[in-house]
């Protein structure tokens, strides 16, 4: 068996010397029935050329020789051999029979040697061993695979053929002869130095495949422990934004009860906690929206100085309160983009840094570069260490909070950032000194100016819901409302009521049926149906409204309320075109998406 090992390696696995060797063994076997035939029909043609060259007595046994030599080649071509179904472990014998087969022919042709000398014609002589030494330098670089074959095959044939010449002597005998030998000699050595090449190549080969395979594995392995996230997070979202559902629309509706009493303070500062839960909730389903690609970007001709001043206005109190000097100047520039996805981006780059400022201020720059806008958000914070650049757009984790301090946010915005920078084609460069600050750079192309900003950005649906009044509508109907979470539909009941809204709240599909089938129920029509996305029973809203609307032929229009977070689903519900909201919902959103609905006259609520 050859030795399948490479420099500097003293042992190679048993499971690879074996792959290695059945390599060996199919590529010998690959030519095995040509160069049977071959070796038989040139001995055959030696036999009838030394026939008729040699002396009538030795004739006889030139054919009793040949006809040797045709049986072994015989046996050799019918005897069983290995083939690729042969189990791995049984390569060693396929390897050891090939050089037993080999040896044996080689064995019985070099006796044909003997009768070049009696040819007694220098030419004759010199032009046959010329041509036995090619063929043989041939066959033994076939056999090159298996060292055995290979001196097995090689050594009998040519030491016959050496012994020959120099035991008839002569001058060109004996040069004739050593010439053989030297070839013998140089065929050899280069044999085993190119089995040692082919044995290391097809262990590099091996061990490459081997280090694919596991690198697959580990890669199957990330994409599963990925998904498994992402399946949790969206669980865990799922989970957390019913009650934080239930919660902000009890709030909402004590809110409205309790406005002109002393305790509606403590209201505020109720609202507050559930929106500041909110926002993290939202950043974990912002991860799930764009993970699922139902995020589709609008690319327009913007203002950066609109988006700049929104910014400032929105981050100024926050940098106050840090003694931190907030320096966002205006450019001049337009740029294509998506007004809300780019303003996330951004908004999330600035409160990053304004977290992780202790003093010294923010930057917000603008400035071309050919057909191309940089914008540069500059900090004088604690900075990035080089080993820790790439990790800071990984999900959670963050610079310098072992402790999890949650004034710092949980560690999304900046994965968010990376996320939305691919989806818009904006790439993103990293430039930090630990101790020093950091820089962070968008690029993204220069646009055309337009006649005016507010036409491609709407300003105000970038800020958040909460901060404005909005408007509630008169609805010529009942709303239907069908959700499986007791808490969820009282809270949404009486927050509902609070604004005038005459709701009815049911369970699931069955019930709605019985409210639908109740006499006088075309006397209070159905002006709008608002549904879970998952139900009881893994019932989907989105099905059971439509089926209700179909049933009962409701002109009314439907909304969706999910905590879904899960990509697959958000797919679903983005393919539906139904409108949706996102628990948990607050009465302005929820206020506002009614008024997008129902064409009718509205009227403002007081906050």
């Amino acid at each position: 068996m050859n030795d399948p090992t490479t420099p500097g390696r003293l042992t190679v696995d048993a499971t690879l010397r074996m792959r290695v060797l059945r390599e060996h063994v199919a590529s010998v076997y690959a030519e095995y029935t040509t160069a049977i035939v071959a070796h038989m029909g040139f001995a055959i043609c030696i036999g009838c050329f030394g026939y008729f060259s040699i002396a009538p007595a030795y004739r006889l046994l030139v054919v009793a020789l040949i006809a040797m030599i045709v049986l072994v080649d015989l046996y050799a071509l019918f005897t069983s051999r290995w083939t690729p179904q042969v189990p791995l472990s049984e390569s060693p014998y396929w390897a050891r029979k090939y050089a037993r087969i080999g040896t044996l022919i080689s064995a019985m042709t070099a006796p044909c040697s003997l009768f070049l000398a009696v040819i007694q014609n220098p030419m004759l002589t010199t032009f046959v061993t010329v041509v036995i030494m090619g063929s043989w330098t041939r066959a033994v670089q076939a056999r090159w695979p298996l060292k055995a074959a290979m001196f097995g095959y090689g050594i009998p044939m040519m030491s016959g053929l050496i012994i020959s010449l120099a035991w008839y002597g002569g001058a060109l005998n004996w040069f004739l002869a050593g010439f053989a030998f030297v070839n013998l000699v140089l065929t050899l050595s280069e044999g085993v130095k190119q089995n040692k090449r082919l044995t290391a190549s097809l262990i590099l080969q091996f061990e490459n495949e081997a280090l694919a395979a596991r690198l697959r594995e580990q890669i199957a392995a990330t994409e599963r422990a990925s998904a498994e996230k992402t399946r949790f997070l969206a669980a865990a979202s799922h989970d957390l934004r019913q009650p934080m559902h239930a919660i902000a629309l009890f709030g909402a509706a004590l809110g409205n009860a309790l406005r002109r009493r002393p305790e509606a303070r403590h209201v505020e500062r109720l609202m507050r906690a559930v929106d500041a839960l909110g926002t993290s909730l939202d950043a974990m389903l912002d991860i799930s929206r764009l993970d699922a690609g139902v995020v589709q970007p609008v690319p327009h001709a913007l203002e950066l100085d609109a988006l700049f001043l929104l910014l400032n206005n929105t981050f100024a109190m926050q940098a106050e309160r840090k003694k931190l000097q907030l320096r966002v100047r205006a450019s001049g520039l337009w740029v294509r983009s998506d007004s809300q996805l780019l303003y996330r981006m951004l908004w999330n780059l600035v409160d990053n840094a304004l977290k992780y400022t202790p003093q010294g201020g923010v930057t917000v720059v603008a400035r071309t570069r050919g057909e191309r806008v940089w914008i540069e958000i500059r900090d004088t914070g604690i900075g990035i260490a080089p080993e820790q650049a790439d990790r800071i757009f990984e999900e959670f984790y963050q610079v310098n909070n072992p402790g999890r301090d949650r004034s710092r946010g949980l560690g999304i915005g900046l994965s968010i950032v990376r996320r939305l920078g691919r989806l818009l084609d904006h790439p993103i460069e990293l430039r930090s000194h630990p101790g020093r600050g950091t820089r962070f750079r968008l690029t993204m192309p220069l646009a055309e100016p337009m006649q005016a900003s507010q036409d491609g950005l709407p300003l105000q649906e970038l800020e958040s819901p909460g901060r404005h009044y909005f408007r509630v509508p008169e609805l010529a109907g009942r709303v239907l409302l069908i959700d499986d979470e007791e808490d969820i539909r009282e809270a949404m009941t009486e927050l509902m009521r609070t604004y005038g809204f005459d709701v009815v709240a049911v369970a699931g599909e069955a019930e709605a049926v019985e409210v639908l089938m109740q006499s006088g129920a075309d006397a209070h029509p159905v002006a709008l149906l608002m549904c879970d996305y998952r139900l009881a029973e893994g019932a989907e809203g989105l099905q059971v409204g439509q089926r209700l609307r179909e049933r009962f032929r409701l002109d009314a229009p439907m909304l969706l309320i999910t905590g879904e977070t899960a990509p697959d689903r958000l797919q679903r519900v983005r393919a539906c075109g139904v409108p949706v909201l996102f628990k948990p919902v607050s009465a302005g959103m929820l206020m506002q998406a009614i008024v997008e609905l129902v064409d009718v006259d509205v009227r403002p609520a007081a906050r």
